[in-house]
């Protein structure tokens, strides 16, 4: 039988460190790193500087899963690219990604396919679920599956935008979903949303409600309402949420999978909050152990999350071949998702 497992990975954050002190002296925000490590468990995060691109993140924990996975760049068959901060509106940051690759390249460029998904914090989920089937049905041998995100240019790094400022860092991470025979791999995923929810948590500077979709001054200059310019979140109504569908997802997943929760040797979470995590973890019944988090060092790096998890926990020695693994993330839209691997 064909199976999809995840061959390599890697993931780069920009050298920048912004602590939560940080943020109260240089940018002036009147907040404290009591306040951000209680609410969140956040110490730091880091920040692009200006000029840097998604997809310029990209390139580089591409590279490295690349490298981590044995193969060669022209070997990849097709390049999935979830963000919610995109280079730019449109084209799909996937093309900047696939050309910077140089998989446009030469006598023998490979042109391959490039998709971007827009599922926020969940996209990584749904990216492999993706990357799998198309790995499973034949179609691809290798699948390049990128989460990345520059949030720091879109953030409102003030006293009144502290509450959505304080969370977010900029990242990336990356893996290659490849065939094989063996019998291991990405065994079955639980997906959902909620579109009810869909201005709980939301950035609407695109609002093509309008005509024409930015207002403009009387030389032509687009003026955008600070409700449209900046993130907004319903905090309480995304924390309740999440927990929720995160314990429904991965217990749905079990379920189709007749597997316990109790079997599962290690949870990687989407890393929005670590009290959320932390909740999620005790309404299960498992141990702390079994959790591997990472937020205090990135922040949420949204798409980026469960990559750089996979990464480090490769790395510490916590994931390692013959475990079985649940990934399981929570976002805007509202949007949700589970995996189950066995690595």
């Amino acid at each position: 039988m064909r199976n999809a497992y995840i061959a390599g990975s890697g993931f780069y954050v920009p050298p920048r460190i912004v602590t939560n002190d940080d943020l109260a002296s240089e940018y002036g925000i009147e907040t404290s790193d009591e306040w951000i490590r209680q609410r969140t468990g956040i110490e730091q995060r880091h920040f692009a500087d200006a000029g840097t691109t998604t997809s310029d993140l990209a390139v580089h924990a591409s590279e490295r899963a690349i490298e981590a996975a044995g193969i060669d760049r022209r070997e990849i068959d097709m390049v999935i690219f979830a963000t919610l901060s995109p280079d730019q509106f449109f084209p799909g940051s996937a093309c900047f990604l696939q050309q910077k690759l140089g998989l446009c390249d030469g006598d023998d460029a490979t042109f391959v396919a490039a998709l971007d998904i827009r599922n926020q914090c969940s996209g990584f989920v749904y990216g492999l679920a993706t990357a799998t089937s198309m790995v499973r049905s034949g179609q691809h041998d290798n699948v390049l599956l990128v989460g990345s995100e520059i949030h720091s240019a879109a953030l409102d790094l003030t006293t009144r935008g502290r509450t959505v400022g304080s969370l977010f860092g900029d990242a990336a991470g990356a893996v290659i979903v490849r065939a094989t025979d063996e019998d291991r791999g990405v065994r079955a995923w639980d997906l959902g949303a909620d579109g009810r929810f869909a201005d709980q948590l939301a950035m609407k500077v695109f609002d093509f409600h309008n005509r024409p979709y930015i207002a403009t001054d009387e030389a032509g200059n687009g003026v955008v309402p600070v409700d449209l310019l900046w993130p907004i979140m319903e905090g309480q109504v995304v924390f309740r949420n999440a927990i929720a569908r995160m314990i429904e997802s991965l217990t749905n997943l079990c379920e189709k999978e007749d597997v316990a929760l109790g079997d599962i040797d290690l949870f990687l979470c989407h890393q929005a909050n670590l009290r959320i995590n932390q909740m999620v973890q005790n309404r299960i019944g498992a141990p702390e152990e079994k959790f591997f988090n990472n937020i205090q060092k990135y922040g949420n790096t949204t798409a980026a999350t469960i990559p750089i998890l996979i990464d480090e926990a490769i790395q510490a020695g916590r994931l390692e071949r013959g475990m079985k693994v649940a990934l399981v993330a929570f976002g805007a839209g509202f949007t949700w998702g589970s995996a189950l691997i066995d690595w």
